[in-house]
């Protein structure tokens, strides 16, 4: 059997780790835009071939499979779905892991997203407006925040997925400071215009949303169309620093185990997370007409409001939620994809290990990630067998393998370092010795979160579930869970979903 992946991060690099692993030993072909060093060893090791190439680029990929004689293709990363890559595929007769180009817009455009989830009527849902542009959003915003008040409380998000990079959480509360508060939302409005300009396969440029509070979690799947089977919880850490400080990133880590929730969230949240996420397939499905075959996944959200809350959709594999994933996962890589392709994913036993926690730490060279530019081209040094000792596992994300053999930076989150144990904290503290085995010989800095997995963010975890916990328990025995009151000048108290159902159950659009 050959397979054939797609994408060059940490995630493939851990996707084709638990391939080699399968018992059908498959040979192993990949398509990346960077050499990445792990990948190019586990290709060179199971007979296969990295070859450089566009992602994005449907006759690049069509044309590789044929020349090598593909029966498998796996996508990774969400750009190359967005660009009808699986479809390109399947028309060919080449099967494919991977969301096609419509039912991946679930993740692609955020508006889409959100109408869906109201259309439907589905849980998990933020109330929401969408902008085709700048001036529009903010003469909204400005006409109705008294009336609207959710809008003094807002996140503002580019209506695509845009790698992570964008969204701003805006508090307009204090009088005191709303001029200066106005101001700022007119300059970032202008800002994301601008980045927004890049995209022209969608309409809707700025999304508003109100703002939810909460701890987060990723619950990932697989699905064949028909089945929707759930993966362990994991929890991704975005912010840059220690303690949730700092910009927001790609991830710089995630935790999970040592079952299939997370220490802070409850079987039963578990349970209405995937309840959410089915209905979403389902509704993209019967919308589309397209059958699902792949992965997806929900970045949620434990919020007073509603419980378990939909932040966002992934249309693939996280990363670096990824990671500890197929760590935990038992059955045969190859068995869950061919169940997949063949549609008999409800007859599959999917297991996972129930005894040990995985805790990721992801290295990134100084500038990532506002000054990528200044984070590229400096040379890595990585004493794996150390890694190996302390009982770690290395998968390499954003490098370049040279044709030296020097391994190069190449601006973005350079590898991640991956540990189990029974417990969380024991497998945090054997990656925080392991880290000394990754440098940069020029002298430039590399920086990493140390508190991941550690007893002080999980108490900090812990304590955030237990007060929404709380909040939303409260209102779902009264009754009043997904309903947001206000006050409303003139009209007094009322629920303001009532008073957008025309927009965002209509074309929710400004």
């Amino acid at each position: 059997m050959r397979v054939m992946g797609v994408g060059g991060g940490a995630r493939e690099n851990a996707l084709a780790w638990k391939i080699g692993l399968s018992d059908h030993k498959p040979e192993i072909f990949w398509i990346a835009e960077n050499r990445n060093p792990g990948l190019h060893k586990i290709c060179k090791d199971n007979q296969g071939e990295l070859r450089i190439g566009r992602t994005t680029d449907p006759k690049t990929i069509v044309r590789s499979a044929r020349g090598w004689g593909i029966d498998l293709v796996i996508v990774g990363p969400e750009e190359p779905c967005f660009q009808g890559i699986p479809d390109a595929l399947e028309k060919e007769g080449i099967h494919c892991i991977g969301a096609s180009q419509e039912l991946s817009v679930i993740e692609r455009s955020k508006a889409d997203l959100r109408r869906l989830q109201w259309e439907n009527n589905l849980a998990g849902k933020l109330l929401f407006r969408t902008f085709k542009n700048a001036r529009e959003a903010s003469d909204y915003i400005r006409k109705n925040i008294d009336t609207q008040r959710w809008l003094q409380n807002i996140v503002i998000k580019p209506a695509r997925q845009s790698g992570g990079k964008g969204v701003k959480l805006i508090e307009d509360r204090q009088a005191y400071l709303h001029d200066e508060k106005a101001r700022f939302k007119e300059a970032y409005f202008d800002s994301l215009q601008a980045r927004m300009a890049a995209y022209s396969d969608i309409e809707d440029k700025i999304l508003v949303e109100e703002k939810a509070w909460g701890p987060e979690y990723s619950l990932q799947c697989f699905t064949d169309g028909k089945t929707v089977l759930g993966t362990p919880l994991v929890q991704d850490n975005k912010s840059a620093h220690e303690l949730d400080s700092g910009p927001e990133t790609g991830g710089m880590g995630s935790i999970s185990g040592p079952d299939m929730t997370l220490p802070f969230i409850t079987r039963e949240e578990y349970d209405k997370s995937l309840k959410i996420i089915e209905g979403i397939v389902e509704a993209i499905q019967r919308k589309t007409g397209n059958s699902y075959r792949g992965m997806v996944g929900g970045q949620m959200m434990l919020t007073e409001n509603e419980g378990p809350t939909v932040i966002e959709m992934y249309s693939r594999l996280g990363d670096p939620e990824a990671l500890n994933m197929l760590a935990m996962l038992r059955t045969d890589i190859i068995d869950v994809f061919q169940a997949i392709v063949e549609r008999r994913l409800s007859k599959l036993k999917l297991e996972f290990t129930n005894e040990d926690a995985v805790v990721v730490k992801v290295v990134a060279p100084n500038g990532y990630p506002e000054k990528r530019d200044s984070a590229k081209g400096h040379p890595v040094q990585v004493f794996e067998t150390n890694i190996k000792r302390n009982g770690c596992y290395l998968f390499w994300g954003s490098a370049d393998l040279q044709e030296d053999s020097q391994v190069m930076t190449a601006g973005s989150r350079l590898l991640a370092l991956m540990a189990m144990d029974h417990t969380l904290p024991p497998a945090s503290a054997r990656i925080e010795k392991t880290m000394s085995s990754v440098q940069l010989t020029d002298g430039w800095g590399l920086y990493h979160r140390s508190d991941i997995g550690s007893e002080q963010l999980l108490a900090k975890r812990q304590d955030a579930a237990e007060r929404v916990r709380r909040l939303y328990k409260y209102r779902e025995e009264r009754g009043t869970l997904g309903s947001r009151i206000g006050w409303v000048p003139k009209l007094g108290t009322v629920d303001p979903s009532q008073l957008l159902s025309q927009e965002v159950r209509g074309p929710g659009k400004a």
